[in-house]
């Protein structure tokens, strides 16, 4: 499976200590967590890199990248039992010749039907899928919409796709955002940006997209930009706009200056007031990472605000998976290392807004290994305030969980 290097290098010690002094942290009842399932064991997948998907039932959904009956991958569902238990279900294992790898996650329309896309495989140039899945009295059945050919920009998707009002499915790939529609014959794909590195664009779209009201992408890459600070780029934040004459790029944030963030990492998080909300991996005050905001200007511009700086240590290194908000403007997200200093696996954490525009840092699990390790996906929340997600490694399996956690 893809192996994301960390991206953090140690803080110092006397800073750490200095700055977790200075932590202020939220009251209220003990945060409670839960591994719902754990990955690894049997013929079960294993790797879990991108969020989970909740449907009106209250069945979660997911990918891993890794095990199954082949090894290539599998796509499955968590059905809540009584008793608090829950029960997993395989409904579909890829074998290679159908797709590899699904890094991404899934996106359920309002049928059912799951949506995703594949790292690898799908032949003959194995360079990835976008596949559909549909319920029926048979089990699932797969049908994959696209392959991506040798020479396609859109190869090696590693995003979880989003669905607009009409089922158009978009998606990034390394180098490409692209648009996948519906016609008589099949699906036809359309490269929306190619993503050059150059002349200020970012390179390496490796997160899904958010799409506002009024059909506005946006996403970040996780390199390129005009910063020299990180060699290739720090990375950028992006819009793609529809126009008249098809879409277009706007950069809102270029990564890297003295004191910002570097390396975004994660799939944006729009509220209603049109804010966008963001992590990255390194950078901000102390090195370990950042949550920042981006606002829209009166002049059109957009103005990034680092909302936290993620201080290390016990209280986490390398923010990833971007972050999710609640109905009271709390946000929630998790950092793939740092936590527990016997296993450096990880924190979820929560940021509330405060007086004079400070954010109250809380966190509110710490992985120790066996409770699941590197939580690097997305964060959900349902409608009653419980967060889920997932990690990459960790668990009765060694290989990932699921996970539910009441703030």
């Amino acid at each position: 499976m893809p192996s994301k290097p960390r991206l953090f290098a140690p803080v110092d010690a006397l800073v750490v200590a200095t700055m977790f002094l200075t932590i202020v942290s939220g009251a209220g009842a003990t945060p409670k967590y839960k591994v719902l399932h754990a990955f690894g064991i049997g013929k079960d997948g294993a790797g879990l890199w991108a969020g989970l998907v909740l449907d009106g039932k209250g069945n979660l959904y997911g990918t891993t990248s890794g095990g199954g009956a082949s090894g290539d991958g599998t796509v499955f569902r968590l059905t809540p039992r009584p008793a608090g238990k829950w029960a997993e279900t395989v409904l579909h294992n890829f074998n290679g010749n159908d797709g590899s790898d699904p890094v991404g996650g899934v996106t359920l329309d309002a049928a059912g039907n799951l949506y995703g896309a594949t790292v690898l495989g799908g032949g003959p140039y194995k360079y990835g899928t976008v596949f559909q899945l549909t319920p029926g009295t048979h089990g699932w059945k797969e049908v994959m919409l696209h392959r991506f050919g040798q020479k396609d920009y859109g190869a090696d998707p590693e995003s979880t796709l989003v669905m607009d009002a009409k089922g158009n499915l978009y998606g990034t790939a390394p180098g490409s955002a692209f648009e996948l529609t519906p016609v008589s014959h099949g699906w036809k794909e359309i490269i929306l940006h190619v993503f050059t590195g150059e002349h200020g664009d970012g390179f390496g779209a490796y997160t899904g997209m958010t799409m506002d009201a009024a059909g506005n992408l946006y996403g970040e890459t996780l390199h390129g930009g005009t910063s020299t600070r990180c060699g290739g780029g720090c990375g950028t934040a992006y819009q793609l706009q529809r126009t008249a004459d098809g879409w277009k790029e706007r950069i809102l944030h270029d990564f890297g200056a003295i004191g910002d963030g570097a390396f975004p990492l994660g799939t944006l998080s729009l509220d209603s007031a049109g804010n966008l909300y963001g992590t990255t991996g390194v950078g901000g005050t102390t090195g370990n990472g950042t949550v920042y905001r981006l606002t829209l200007q009166a002049d059109g511009h957009w103005k990034e605000t680092i909302v936290y700086s993620l201080t290390g240590g016990a209280n986490g290194i390398e923010p990833g998976g971007g972050v999710v908000m609640d109905k009271a403007g709390n946000l929630y997200g998790t950092t793939t290392a740092g936590g527990s200093p016997n296993c450096e696996c990880g924190i979820v954490y929560k940021l509330s807004p405060g007086p004079e525009g400070k954010w109250n840092f809380k966190v509110l699990h710490t992985f120790v290994g066996t409770d699941g390790a590197q939580p690097v996906g997305e964060l959900i929340l349902d409608d009653k305030g419980n967060l889920y997600g997932n990690t990459i490694t960790g668990g009765a399996g060694g290989y990932g969980v699921a996970f539910e956690l009441t703030p």
